[in-house]
């Protein structure tokens, strides 16, 4: 129970001279919701989202310090991942305890097929695979650099940051945050003085992302907007991988801005990723040089979201897949990464459910489920979008239905 949220919300809306029922029609929510939250209730970012633009202030403000509920159920997760928590997060004492021996050193080379093989796992949606491979790989880029000096050191320890960010982008997916944020800041950091920038800036826009997921959009949108100042190219000059990473900035801050209530903010972020996203005119992949993928299919995918979350959801099938979202456009363009294009999809099924479509919204989900069923289960808004459809469904549910919950672990 949130006491704290809900005088926040209470003191806002007095302020605003609005009833609760007038705090209702504002936000487009039920006076249900509006008086659940002021008892006490806890709220979806999305549903505090629309309290906020109601009330006229930043999303951040409405969030308190609370004492967290209990941690029930993660008990397996701990249990999975000990051995990337071993490589990753060693414990320190008052001497240096040795992480990897010298013998689980490898060649450059071996390394950096295996962080792109460890990538293509990812890619692909194997988890459980990207959890096997990570510890050890971990351990030999740290002995790599151990046991190099000179130029190939410098080397070893661009493919040690290199693996410590594949290891904070998948910890981020999987949302073991507090091993992300250690994974991204040391990659971060090892890049950084090793003269690695583009690298750097890659894992600034990894933070962003786990930031994003936090909650954190204040935080967010200063990192982005400063990296982002930073890292400004030379639009006629600047290579893919620059212009990637300083579009997925733009993107960052955008995601941010347009969460907490800042739609101006978000606009001008927008244009500006669109700005990279012309200069670049395809769609860029290339892990190390940016974080997913970036170009001006990824870049529209972002603004269809933007339309999600404002609630408007006939603008998000409108343009679903029209425009830089339709097929011919993506087969020029090329296409999105699968974890930004299952997104979209979901977005898109969140729509069909908010218009009650109920058999197109289990049709998306049915596709992910074939392409990216792994991934999915990893997703909030998969969850948020099945409770939904089964919360408004009036006749009984079908047998897909139930798979997709059970698949899901929403209760039907």
């Amino acid at each position: 129970m949130s006491s704290g949220l809900a005088d926040n919300i209470r003191k806002f809306r007095r302020a605003a001279g609005l009833s609760q029922e007038g705090l209702a029609h504002e936000s487009g929510l039920s006076v249900g919701v509006v008086r659940k939250i002021e008892q006490g209730g806890d709220a979806r970012v999305e549903t505090l989202h629309a309290l906020a633009r109601a009330l006229g202030v930043t999303t951040s403000v409405l969030f308190t310090t609370e004492a967290p509920e209990p941690v029930i159920g993660d008990e397996a997760n701990r249990r999975y991942l000990v051995e990337l928590r071993k490589a990753l997060m060693p414990p320190v004492g008052l001497g240096a305890l040795p992480v990897a021996s010298p013998a689980e050193a490898a060649h450059l080379s071996a390394l950096r097929r295996e962080i792109a093989d460890t990538h293509a796992l990812y890619q692909a949606d194997r988890y459980g695979s990207v959890a096997r491979k990570l510890p050890g790989l971990l351990r030999s880029a740290e002995a790599t650099v151990s046991t190099l000096d000179g130029e190939e050191q410098r080397q070893a320890m661009a493919v040690r940051a290199h693996a410590l960010l594949m290891a904070g982008k998948y910890l981020t997916q999987v949302r073991q945050y507090d091993m992300a944020y250690y994974a991204l800041a040391e990659g971060i950091r090892l890049a950084r003085g090793n003269g690695e920038r583009l690298m750097a800036a890659t894992g600034v826009v990894g933070m962003c992302w786990l930031l994003l997921r936090q909650d954190r959009f204040d935080e967010c949108e200063q990192l982005a907007d400063v990296t982002a100042e930073e890292m400004e190219p030379r639009l006629s000059e600047a290579g893919a991988g620059h212009l990637s990473v300083w579009g997925e900035l733009w993107l960052r801050l955008a995601s941010a801005a347009v969460r907490n209530n800042r739609p101006d903010a978000a606009r001008e972020a927008r244009r500006m990723a669109g700005t990279a996203a012309i200069a670049l005119d395809k769609e860029h992949f290339a892990f190390g040089e940016n974080w997913g993928q970036f170009g001006p299919v990824t870049a529209e995918l972002k603004v269809v979201e933007d339309l999600s979350l404002m609630g408007d959801a006939r603008a998000v099938l409108r343009r679903s897949d029209d425009g830089l979202l339709s097929p011919k456009a993506v087969n020029h363009y090329g296409k999105p990464s699968p974890p930004n294009w299952g997104r979209h999809r979901l977005d898109v099924a969140k729509a069909h459910v908010t218009l009650g479509s109920h058999q197109d919204a289990m049709s998306e989900l049915k596709q992910l489920r074939q392409c990216s069923g792994e991934w999915m289960k990893h997703q909030p808004i998969a969850r948020y979008v099945m409770s939904d459809l089964l919360a408004s469904r009036k006749r009984t549910l079908t047998q897909d239905m139930r798979d997709m919950a059970s698949h899901l672990g929403v209760s039907s």
